[in-house]
């Protein structure tokens, strides 16, 4: 199999072998605005590309050297392991995180894979995605798919269409400013750390061209009560960033939301919708993502879980010190989350 860097050229062929949106060569260009080195390899047998992967590259405060990242890829084998060994050193890397887009399999493939897997230097990792989602079948036609929510949520969704909620697209400009004001209200509510504005700026001016990031808004009595970006991807619709206000709870706003999103997503002839992230199957009522969970949970779509987190770890005794620093980051930000700082 042919290993090779990638061109310009070469995009399209690219966004059609992988096979989520922060794997496209487009995700890659909005990464590189924040500081980031990407690299794009492609694998080639018989002269046609079968598999490509995209990687960042982030520096390392203090510590010194780069952590790679590569999200919701393909599953490596040993010589695309063998591949990204040589992007880690080429970039002084202290370990490559990886998260495959590939859901768990049965219990002695798992067994067997994470031994092929620790027998190539990785390790498990701290996830940066969640492990579960809920995926939803979008074949099915409109009737059936309102048939399989949750009576409350069916319930919800009704009230919120009497209680004269609707829902528009705004992919403009003005249309991200009003998620960044919402977001930031919703994070001084709920007190923890999201993406800055700038983040998603940079997002926008990225991806406002490529029919990928979509903005849409419920809005009642002229008033913009939730704010969700959507992301459409080789014939997925995905749900991964979301804002609310916390005026007019009554009116159900969000679960209207969930629901126009699935008629989209029938409309934009996408095969599923990925909820992006859940709780596991034995769900702590008190876990503060709980509502969350049981909102996604109430719209039928089915509980998957993914491979998990793996660290490429490529300088041992820098990975030890890297997780040591990023435990105590992590609580600062917090504290200084909830202290409004």
């Amino acid at each position: 199999m042919l290993v090779r860097h990638l061109r310009e050229q070469e995009k399209k062929i690219f966004n059609d072998v992988v096979n989520h949106p922060i794997q496209s060569w487009d995700w890659g260009n909005f990464r590189k605005k924040d500081g980031l080195k990407i690299e794009r390899i492609g694998f080639f047998q018989k002269g046609k590309i079968k598999k490509a992967m995209q990687v960042s590259f982030k520096p390392i405060p203090i510590i010194g050297g780069t952590a790679g990242y590569l999200p919701r890829g393909f599953t490596p084998d040993e010589d695309q392991i063998s591949a990204l060994k040589q992007l880690g050193e080429k970039h002084n890397a202290i370990f490559i995180k990886l998260e495959p887009n590939a859901l768990h399999s049965d219990q002695l493939n798992q067994e067997n894979l994470l031994k092929k897997f620790a027998s190539d230097g990785l390790v498990k990792g701290k996830s940066l995605f969640h492990k579960h989602t809920f995926q939803l079948d979008l074949s099915p036609s409109e009737e059936k798919l309102f048939a399989q929510l949750k009576s409350k949520t069916r319930y919800n969704v009704n009230l919120s269409y009497k209680k004269g909620v609707r829902i528009q697209e705004d992919s403009s400009k003005q249309g991200l400013e009003t998620y960044i004001g919402i977001l930031q209200e919703t994070t001084k509510r709920q007190a923890f750390y999201l993406h800055t504005p700038g983040y998603f700026r940079k997002m926008w001016e990225e991806l406002k061209d490529t029919g990928m990031m979509r903005i849409f808004h419920a809005t009642y009595q002229n008033t913009v009560l939730v704010s969700w970006i959507m992301f459409i991807f080789n014939d997925v619709l995905y749900y991964p960033y979301g804002a609310s206000r916390s005026a007019h709870k009554d009116v159900m706003a969000s679960n209207l939301m969930m629901w126009e999103m699935i008629k989209f997503g029938k409309q934009e002839v996408c095969k599923s919708f990925d909820m992006w992230g859940s709780l596991g199957p034995n769900v702590n009522k008190k876990n503060p993502w709980f509502g969350f969970h049981r909102f996604k949970k109430g719209y039928g779509g089915e509980l998957v879980e993914f491979l998990g987190t793996f660290d490429l770890v490529i300088n041992p005794l820098n990975y030890k010190l890297f997780n040591i620093s990023d435990t105590l980051r992590w609580k600062l930000l917090r504290i200084k989350t909830k202290l409004n700082l």
